[in-house]
């Protein structure tokens, strides 16, 4: 007999698995959470939240109150690559889109700004709201151990550290969100395919007042390019997480060749180095170590279980893509297994889950893998080469300084170098256009749209099926409302214009054909919401009477380019192909 009956178990309260509680509690769906740990993140880690991940806040209802606790976007503007933040430095780049020439883009992009939060700030957020919810169970310190699963459902055991005692779960479905050492992808059978131990790094947490060297150049990131230092980032680098008292240097070596002890005493050191400063004293608060791997499971589930976050993606922090993939995972699985247990779809979407995120999370890990690669132009067009001394290294240095022919092809090398680091800091496209090409998609026999400008560096609205649903300002009673917004709960989203009244008669048609509801909205009629500037018509892609179908997790799902005669009938037949689908083999996300 099983201790707890639930019909979601999820492992592990990071930010996959509190954003996958809190999703499901807004479906009604009751959970229980478990997590070895007694609380949340003990250091910072993660820090970047891009604007789809913010926008996943805003559907959830708590984007205030993560804008409430984060750093504002304009505050992250600029990274640095210096001598020490006191000496000479040698570039910087405006990052996340808040440049001049990319700030437009962003703005225009969502109704969502980017914001640096750490998980030591963000984690609480989610717990605070996911406990809000009388479907969730979150218990800390509660180890999951084992499971079995068969045709009806999973038993897992789990241990409660606080009485030291077993419990047995039965759950109808389990979510593995529990991290690079995942238990659960390890006993589900998951193929981890990819590299390890590329690379080692030692992450040092402390508090000091850097303002005076920092609050003139608002950044998240302060790379220390000092000559003659023996590690591969310099002395390491330096990550913002509190203006301008708290932080974490970052020093990546290569174990085989280097070493770096675990004591505050050469943290202390290096610190000071990096500042510039030998009179600071720093307070360490945490000492951690870290290996880069290169990983991607070739699917995210097997049977009933479904993996999620670090658990199946594994990579480099470059690009910021971490934290954001594992949100966008537990979005993108929530809705789904809501459908499934109200029965409302057959539990054949839930093999979309794999289809759809797997390509996303293989694109994911190789960005990083590239972007950390193309940070190599920097130290070489700086003159610096393994092995140097400091002496000749600033003496290479200054070279950049010299005037005549060979000083202007090292500053345009360096300039070079650093325009290259955008497809990690500005890569807009890479952060909000990742597409669903298999899955729960019904193609309208359009081909996929091409890319007019970079696909990683820009962003490129489309309602192309499988894309996110564009983001445009409408009003409505004198109100401003993002078309994001038109999507709530797990309802789908029908979205309308004049002359396609006959769409509301075909989703009533359709939702009480399959039993899922859809929201019909029209836009741009005289009592309907208010495309005053014609952002949704620059964007909607299709005829005015035309409708685009939308999915709870934004996800354009169909689209109609015109209003026809038999809108009923269609409009049914794609939800029952949305809701029993044949999941596909994945494809590559571009």
């Amino acid at each position: 007999m099983a201790d707890i009956e639930v019909p979601v178990l999820i492992v592990g309260a990071g930010p996959a698995g509190l954003a996958t509680s809190k999703l499901l509690s807004g479906h009604g769906v009751r959970h229980l959470l478990v997590e070895k740990y007694p609380g949340t993140a003990h250091t910072p880690r993660a820090h970047i939240v891009n604007q789809r991940t913010v926008e996943i806040f805003r559907h959830m209802g708590i984007e205030d109150r993560l804008l409430a606790v984060a750093t504002p976007h304009e505050l992250m503007s600029n990274n640095v690559w210096s001598t020490s933040l006191a000496g000479l430095e040698v570039a910087r780049l405006q990052a996340w889109g808040t440049g001049p020439d990319r700030a437009g883009d962003y703005r225009k992009a969502s109704p969502s700004p980017m914001v640096n939060c750490p998980q030591t700030v963000l984690e609480p957020v989610l717990l605070d709201a996911a406990r809000e919810h009388p479907q969730a169970d979150i218990r800390f310190s509660h180890e999951f151990l084992t499971f079995s699963q068969d045709d009806d459902g999973i038993t897992a055991t789990v241990v409660d550290h606080g009485t030291g005692s077993e419990l047995a779960v039965r759950s109808q479905y389990l979510i593995g969100a529990d991290g690079g050492r995942s238990r659960v992808v390890e006993q589900a059978g998951l193929p981890i395919e990819g590299e390890t131990g590329l690379g080692a790094v030692v992450n040092v947490w402390f508090e000091a007042d850097l303002s005076r060297y920092l609050a003139h150049r608002p950044g998240v990131l302060y790379w220390n390019v000092s000559p003659g230092t023996d590690f591969m980032t310099g002395a390491g680098m330096l990550v913002c997480h509190r203006p301008w008292t708290e932080f974490v240097m970052s020093v990546i070596y290569n174990p085989a060749t280097e070493s770096y002890p675990h004591t505050e005493e050469f943290a202390v050191d290096r610190i000071r180095r990096i500042v510039g400063d030998d009179t600071l004293k720093p307070d360490v608060k945490n000492i951690s170590g870290w290996t880069i791997n290169h990983q991607v499971a070739s699917r995210y589930s097997e049977g009933r279980v479904f993996c999620m976050g670090d658990a199946v993606h594994r990579h480099p922090p470059t690009n910021g893509l971490g934290l954001n993939t594992s949100i966008a995972d537990a979005f993108n699985l929530a809705w789904k297994l809501a459908a499934v247990l109200r029965d409302q779809a057959e539990p054949a979407l839930l093999d979309t889950y794999s289809a759809e995120r797997q390509p996303v999370g293989r694109q994911v890990v190789d960005r990083a893998l590239a972007s950390g690669a193309d940070m190599a132009g920097i130290p070489a067009a700086l003159g610096f080469a393994p092995g140097q001394s400091e002496e000749d290294g600033w003496a290479a240095l200054g070279g950049l300084y010299e005037p005549g022919a060979e000083g202007d092809r090292r500053r345009a090398a360096l300039r070079e170098a650093v325009e290259l680091t955008h497809h990690q800091f500005n890569a807009h496209g890479v952060e909000l256009d990742y597409r669903y090409r298999d899955g729960a998609v019904v193609p309208d026999g359009s081909p996929e749209p091409s890319p007019d400008r970079d696909a990683e560096l820009y962003h490129h609205p489309t309602t192309w099926p499988g894309a996110h649903l564009p983001h445009a300002w409408l009003d409505r009673d004198g109100h401003r409302i993002s078309t994001l917004d038109l999507v709530e709960g797990t309802s789908f989203s029908l979205l309308t214009g004049i002359g396609g009244e006959s769409w509301a008669d075909a989703a009533r048609a359709a939702s009480a054909a399959t039993g899922i509801g859809i929201d019909v909205h029209p836009i741009g009629t005289r009592d309907g919401l208010l495309d005053v500037d014609g952002t949704w018509e620059r964007l909607r892609e299709v005829q005015v009477s035309g409708a685009v179908l939308v999915r709870p997790d934004r996800h354009v799902a169909w689209r109609s380019a015109s209003a026809v005669a038999d809108a009923a009938e269609q409009l049914t037949a794609v939800m029952r192909r949305l809701t029993l689908p044949v999941a596909a083999e994945p494809q590559m996300a571009r």
